[in-house]
């Protein structure tokens, strides 16, 4: 039996495409855009007199995690947005994962602008279903290409739910706002 040489011949990997697109520079871009909106949303986020006074359900965390939980989904978030632009397949697509990402972002101040410098949770209320719409599509569009940024960002969207159902029980408990 005789063997081809060609067949011998070891072949080199071939780079998927996708990888030519920069992980660093997504990086650095959702670091940037998130290191933004956490410092906006935390020179909003004033705990002062008001939001003291206000009642709150028994199962509301504790003042002091939530610091810690937002900085944890940021930093989810920020490699979530880079493996999505990584391994997200055509421009469209990529773009919609991008628009989705910043608007969650503007959202995320809008809230924390409606709540507490507005001091309408009422307002909040209504603002955070487009803030868990946005979070879900940032769940759902990647999916098919990464999973793993599907999968990073998955934290969000369960804290966006929980944040979501205490809005709208610390509305519940101290309404009507004027």
């Amino acid at each position: 039996m005789r063997t081809r040489l060609t067949s011998l011949t070891p072949r080199l990997p071939v780079e998927h495409p996708r990888y030519h697109r920069s992980f660093g520079w997504a990086l650095l871009f959702a670091a940037v855009v998130t290191a933004v909106v956490g410092g906006i949303g935390g020179d909003l986020t004033v705990l002062g007199p008001w939001y003291q006074a206000l009642q709150k359900p028994w199962w509301q965390p504790p003042d002091w995690a939530f610091p810690i939980v937002w900085s944890t989904i940021f930093v989810l978030s920020v490699f979530a947005m880079a493996f999505a632009w990584r391994d997200v397949e055509g421009p469209v697509r990529r773009g919609w994962v991008v628009f989705f990402f910043v608007a969650t972002g503007a959202l995320n101040i809008l809230w924390s602008y409606l709540f507490f410098a507005l001091q309408r949770p009422d307002y909040a209320l209504v603002e955070v279903g487009f803030l868990w719409l946005c979070v879900l599509l940032l769940v759902l569009l990647p999916w098919r290409d990464s999973k793993t940024a599907s999968l990073l960002f998955f934290p969000y969207l369960v804290w966006v739910t929980i944040a979501s159902y205490l809005t709208w029980t610390v509305v519940q408990l101290n309404g009507p706002f004027v």
